[in-house]
């Protein structure tokens, strides 16, 4: 079994869907872990509400395309729709952020996630979750990469968030 780590993001009806994604993923993989929920404002567009966003880990052994194709199936069982434009507000936008240590293209999915490094949506919630962790290309902790983050033009803050499943820390 093989650490898997995805960000979780919606703005469209936001609870609801960021519940019923971690429901899918309890449901799916073993040893669910996520961080606390934080709002934060869009990035890139300026059109629509504030985001939800989180980090969830757990283990699997499926591929990168396995997984991959897991969360877009998701995310359009929750109403995403293919070819909307990138800066849109979304109902559930799942993205495969790391599998294991593994960097580079595999099964046609980049590793790490790029986001991780330019955005504190990502990165807070990972280093929240993963602290220790090292980010497989860089070798930095995500706490150490936290810590040395700046970018004045993302804000995000934590939220209240009930999800009756959530594990215990």
């Amino acid at each position: 079994m093989t650490q898997v780590s995805v960000s979780i993001g919606s703005n469209i009806d936001r609870e609801f869907h960021v519940r019923r994604c971690l429901d899918a993923l309890h449901d799916t993989f073993a040893g669910l872990a996520i961080s606390r929920v934080y709002e934060s404002e869009p990035v890139g567009f300026e059109d629509g509400h504030n985001f939800y966003n989180l980090v969830a880990a757990f283990d699997s052994d499926w591929t990168p395309g396995e997984l991959q194709a897991w969360c877009k199936r998701i995310e359009r069982d929750h109403g995403r729709r293919e070819g909307t434009p990138k800066f849109s507000p979304r109902t559930l936008d799942i993205d495969l952020l790391t599998v294991g240590d593994l960097v580079g293209e595999h099964d046609g999915v980049l590793l790490p996630r790029g986001e991780i490094l330019h955005h504190a949506f990502v990165l807070l919630p990972l280093a929240e979750l993963l602290p220790h962790t090292p980010h497989p290309e860089d070798g930095r902790t995500y706490a150490e990469l936290w810590s040395s983050f700046r970018n004045d033009q993302q804000r995000l803050w934590p939220i209240e968030f009930d999800w009756p499943r959530r594990p215990s820390r």
